[in-house]
């Protein structure tokens, strides 16, 4: 048999999705536009920039790049997603506990972990498992239960497909179009519950996210995320597309040289639900968000940035961006900002390429060995190598709670913006289990820090070799 590859299944889907997603948020359209068109302007006024997304082979993948939210109920839903996922070529990356942020879930991340699969296209899916265990009423949870575990959120068919993958080893170019097809569905809005307006009340009085995720047919995605190049300058341009932002940027403040991930959306829009007996009512949740991504940081780094996040959000408003970024900013000056330093110090990871004079002096056979950590600076130093820092592709827990206590409704926002990601809201502990997580998963998760590390060492241990092969 002749396979489609995964990564030419995932960007058919991410492509499908996004049609879909469209289709049923209008205004997720308009800010494809919006953002489109900062890109632009931001690399017409950066030629640099622009270069070195082309010279990384990042700059194709832009307007393409998309990450997606999910939310599942159950065990068996969590496993299952994982397969469906696999054939799309995504494995599960980094695992995030947010109930301690006062948002009842533990997740991972979908995607793409290969440079070659992620340059042709970086679909991500940041998918949760609802922990019914923090339902403070046992005849709630129980009624929680009972309700997820009466719903199937995949089709026949998608199940039939992913079974074929697996015992066939992939999917015909035909079986690839009908999984797209069939998959999709479980990714779609419904506009009828499937239960009353009672206890859909109920379940939102405990928490709206429990609502969301326990009273429909299936986890519609909630939303999808382009990138940007300037978030600053979506934020500020989003009210004259009639679009309303948040109150404030998610993550660092804005750098000559960004790292990680900052994240802003839009308002959950509120829609007309029909719950059984005909009932009419409103639910909360799809919303537009977006997403400028910068470099990897260590774990050195990471533990340098949450230690000045901490600092910050003490300080920082949470309804003023402007006064929020200039207390960011601040406090961020501590972080060095230039690409030497953070190579240096070992606070990001970079990836390691000969220049065009590294390729000559390669093919002179004149380099000398040496360690590589000694080899890998004079190399730096004599122009034989460049470092460019690692795109950032996973996600940040402390934002990620951001966005979805953003788009709480106003009663339980407020009262959740008084319990920041160390001080959980009483009856959401943070002590989600990932050995939990994992067994329903059926697989280890992988963490995002040892990709980047593998990546960073393959690539200096490449030039290494390139520059000292038969010395």
């Amino acid at each position: 048999m002749s396979f489609v590859s995964s990564d030419t299944i995932r960007d058919r889907f991410s492509q499908a999705m996004s049609t879909m997603y469209q289709q049923e948020v209008p205004q997720y359209g308009t800010l494809l536009t919006l953002v489109a068109e900062v890109n632009e302007a931001t690399l017409a006024a950066q030629p640099a920039l622009k270069t070195e997304l082309e010279n990384r082979g990042e700059l194709e993948r832009l307007n393409v790049e998309r990450h997606g939210a999910i939310r599942l109920g159950t065990a068996a839903e969590l496993h299952m997603m994982g397969r469906l996922f696999a054939v799309m070529g995504m494995e599960p990356v980094g695992y995030y506990d947010l109930s301690a942020a006062a948002v009842p879930v533990h997740s991972t991340a979908f995607r793409p972990v290969s440079t070659q699969a992620l340059n042709r296209n970086p679909f991500r899916i940041f998918t949760s498992w609802l922990r019914l265990e923090l339902i403070e009423d046992p005849a709630l949870r129980e009624h929680a239960a009972q309700i997820l575990a009466a719903r199937d959120i995949f089709t026949p068919g998608v199940k039939t497909l992913i079974e074929q993958c697996e015992q066939q080893g992939g999917l015909t170019d035909e079986e690839a179009h009908h999984f797209v097809t069939e998959a999709l569905e479980t990714f779609r809005w419904h506009q009828t519950a499937t239960v009353d307006l009672p206890t859909y009340q109920a379940l939102h009085d405990e928490h709206r996210l429990i609502a969301d995720v326990v009273c429909f047919k299936g986890p519609h995605i909630n939303h999808l995320t382009p990138r940007t190049l300037d978030i600053d300058e979506v934020q500020r341009l989003m009210p004259a597309h009639g679009i309303q932002p948040k109150a404030i940027i998610e993550g660092p403040p804005r750098r000559q040289h960004p790292i990680l991930l900052r994240q802003t959306s839009f308002q959950a829009l509120q829609e007309s639900i029909e719950f059984k007996g005909h009932q009419q009512g409103a639910h909360t949740a799809r919303f537009g968000e977006i997403e400028q991504r910068g470099m990897a940081l260590t774990g050195k780094g990471r533990e340098l940035y949450d230690q000045l996040l901490g600092q910050a959000r003490q300080q920082a408003p949470h309804n003023d961006n402007v006064a929020h970024q200039k207390i960011l900013a601040d406090v961020f000056r501590d972080f060095p900002d230039d690409l030497d330093t953070l190579r240096r110090q070992g606070l990001a990871f970079f990836e390691y390429q000969l220049t065009d004079k590294g390729l000559a002096q390669a093919a002179a056979s004149t380099a000398t060995p040496a360690t590589t950590e000694v080899s890998m600076e004079a190399f730096i130093e004599a122009g034989w190598v460049k470092a460019s820092p690692l795109i950032y592709e996973d996600f940040l827990p402390v934002s990620a709670a951001g966005i979805f206590q953003s788009n709480l409704s106003d009663q339980q926002h407020n009262r959740d913006q008084q319990h920041d990601s160390d001080q959980p809201r009483a009856g959401h502990h943070g002590n989600a289990s990932r050995d939990v997580f994992e067994a329903a998963l059926g697989r280890p998760i992988i963490d995002e820090l040892s990709l980047y590390a593998k990546r960073q060492a393959h690539s200096a241990q490449a030039v290494i070799e390139a520059l000292t092969e038969g010395r």
